[in-house]
């Protein structure tokens, strides 16, 4: 009785914090609005204090993508403005790992043996697919802007994929994204609207980079087929 207990503590604990943190109203306490009015103290209190400044910003990136709080890509124009494009983008992708990976290994943990444990024949064949192909899945749904990123982070978690995979997907495929919402950061005050920022064309580009990180798995699975008619 301890040990489901213990295994479901820290999912109990991550949805009490998000439970709060929304009752508080902190998905609303930064706006674009808010963010051009208050980011020249943002970059004095930077320029004070260069080494505290960015520890504060991956520890406060962190917290907002592990309680699934809507103000990333706010905090990721801050962090252009703030930091410039390769510190900027460095320590953005730093606090989104990190809280990525505090959600999946609670996920993984109080869910993913849960449903290991009561899974049948179709689960375990998603499941072996999902650890044989997780490289390329994983980098395709960060490259690719149109998944849920907290989706992105329990999913895997569901299937059994390793952290060491789960932690590498994670940190060099929101590299792209990431440096373009830094890059844009870096012109904080003349943005209007987050819409402005991601075009048409650039989500065309998104989506064929993550095509062409999945071409592996396509070729992979491929021939696996090829093979298994071959012998059949």
């Amino acid at each position: 009785m301890k040990k489901p207990l213990f295994r479901f503590l820290p999912l109990i604990i991550l949805v009490i914090a998000i439970a709060v943190a929304y009752a508080f109203d902190l998905h609303h306490a930064l706006s674009l609005e808010s963010l051009n009015a208050q980011k020249d103290k943002f970059q004095a209190l930077t320029e004070t204090h260069p080494i505290l400044a960015p520890i504060i910003f991956v520890a406060l990136y962190t917290a907002c993508v592990a309680l699934s709080l809507p103000i990333a890509t706010l905090l990721t124009l801050l962090g252009g403005f703030l930091f410039g494009l390769a510190a900027g983008t460095l320590l953005v992708v730093i606090g989104a790992t990190l809280g990525a990976t505090i959600v999946f290994l609670i996920a993984k943990t109080a869910l993913g043996e849960t449903l290991r444990e009561k899974a049948g024949p179709f689960y375990k064949k998603i499941e072996s697919n999902m650890k044989d192909n997780a490289i390329g899945y994983l980098l395709f749904m960060r490259l690719v802007p149109l998944f849920p990123f907290v989706a992105v982070n329990v999913v895997p978690a569901l299937f059994n994929v390793s952290l060491s995979v789960f932690f590498f997907t994670t940190f060099f495929g929101i590299i792209p994204g990431s440096a373009v919402y830094v890059y844009f950061g870096q012109q904080l005050g003349a943005i209007d609207s987050l819409g402005d920022i991601i075009s048409p064309s650039m989500l065309l580009a998104f989506a064929l980079l993550g095509l062409f990180a999945l071409i592996p798995t396509l070729y992979k699975q491929l021939r696996n087929r090829k093979a298994r008619v071959a012998t059949s």
